[in-house]
């Protein structure tokens, strides 16, 4: 937080060090303003760094997405070739056993077929000599019969054979149907098996890319904050060193006018206010204390206060002019007072900006802030804040006022 407040207050005062020229003439304080610009400047290469990885982050972390995706697919089509490999084993064991059961077909046709040679044989229906026919048992009608069992036998032993071969032929086309569908189910499953390890390794080793540049992106931006704070003490120091120029110079010019070797115009309002303005703004991220501030500088307050070291609003403004010459009171009443109302559209950096409960009535004037340039001003805002820059466009601006020394 106090570095940010730091950055802000920071890029606040540029446009203050402009009236300290007449000092810089003579020497440009350290750090220079070519240190601070080099500062702000790695400052913004960093931050482009920063902002060129979060968006290859953004792109890695979209395809990490879009693998993650086809993984998912990838892996739920595995799971149903194994639901259908199942499926095939299931009928693959189906037509086994059916093989089987045409084997036993088999073997029950071959026995049958055993059993008509068998019957034949009893019958005595082999082939017989002319006289057998004549002559033998039951003579030419006995002859008949066991012709007519031997056709009927023929007839048996031709339907057995048939099924014999039917028999054969259905187990074979079993056998065959179900290994041809689980070898090529077992495949199936291979294949699918292999996209899904693909598509999960695609996915690690993307996970991988986009751990590698969260880790860069997250030492890029403590690159960044190292950057940022340089910058920020960068301008702090130069704040401070062009503000003890400036009252240097106003030193200088007081004891000169006093044997009156300069003009007065060189110790204006405007030269004074800038310095008060310099130097409110180098104590941007000190706490606010309810009761502290002085001339010296921050201190411990009152009450609630007591035990913070920091400024209140008025404390601030009581410092930032007592670096300028100007005496003020710690009080927002006599504050308002010290000075020639300005209008809002003549301000001036170091002119004391007052807000108020009630705008048609100084007596609830309740804050000061410094005004620095571009509607901004520095302020101690309130318990539990620090001093900071911020807009004068509120609800209770009341007016403004340039103190006078």
């Amino acid at each position: 937080m106090r570095l940010a407040v730091l950055t802000l207050g920071a890029a606040g005062f540029i446009g203050l060090t402009a009236v300290a020229a007449p000092a810089a003439v003579r020497s440009d304080p350290a750090p220079s303003a070519e240190d601070v610009a080099r500062g702000r400047e790695q400052v913004r290469e960093r931050a482009a760094k920063v902002g060129r990885t979060k968006a290859r982050l953004a792109q890695a972390g979209g395809e990490l997405e879009r693998l993650a995706s086809t993984a998912a697919l990838a892996v739920e089509r595995y799971n149903g070739e194994l639901v259908k490999l199942g499926q095939a084993r299931r009928a693959h064991a189906e037509a086994q056993h059916r093989v089987a059961e045409a084997a036993r077909r088999v073997g029950a046709a071959q026995t049958e077929l055993a059993g008509f040679a068998a019957d034949a044989y009893r019958a005595n229906t082999g082939f017989s000599s002319w006289s057998a026919v004549v002559a033998g048992e039951g003579g030419p009608q006995g002859f008949m019969d066991r012709a007519g069992i031997v056709e009927m036998l023929a007839k048996r032993r031709a339907g057995a054979f048939q099924r014999v071969e039917v028999a054969r032929n259905v187990a074979t086309l079993f056998q065959r149907q179900a290994r041809a569908a689980y070898d090529e189910q077992h495949r199936a499953t291979e294949r699918s098996d292999g996209a899904r390890r693909a598509a999960e390794s695609a996915v690690a080793l993307q996970q991988t890319t986009v751990q590698g540049i969260e880790d860069e992106k997250r030492r890029l931006e403590k690159s960044l904050g190292r950057a940022q704070a340089r910058a920020a003490e960068l301008a702090r120091e130069r704040q401070a060193a062009l503000e003890r120029a400036e009252e240097r110079r106003l030193r200088e010019a007081l004891k000169a006018k006093t044997e009156g070797d300069v003009p007065s115009s060189a110790l204006s309002g405007s030269s004074r206010g800038a310095v008060a303005a310099r130097a409110a703004l180098r104590w941007l991220g000190t706490p606010y204390s309810w009761g502290g501030g002085n001339a010296s500088g921050p201190s411990y307050g009152i009450a609630h206060g007591s035990r913070i070291h920091g400024f209140d609003c008025s404390g601030l403004a009581l410092y930032a002019w007592s670096r300028a010459g100007v005496e003020l009171d710690h009080w927002t009443g006599t504050q308002w007072t010290s000075g020639p109302r300005i209008p809002l559209d003549r301000l001036r950096k170091g002119d004391l900006v007052f807000f108020a409960h009630n705008t048609s009535d100084p007596d609830t004037i309740h804050h000061v802030g410094i005004f620095i340039g571009e509607g901004r001003m520095v302020e101690a805002p309130y318990t539990g804040a620090r001093v900071r820059v911020s807009s004068i466009h509120r609800n209770g601006l009341i007016g403004a006022t340039r103190p006078a020394g």
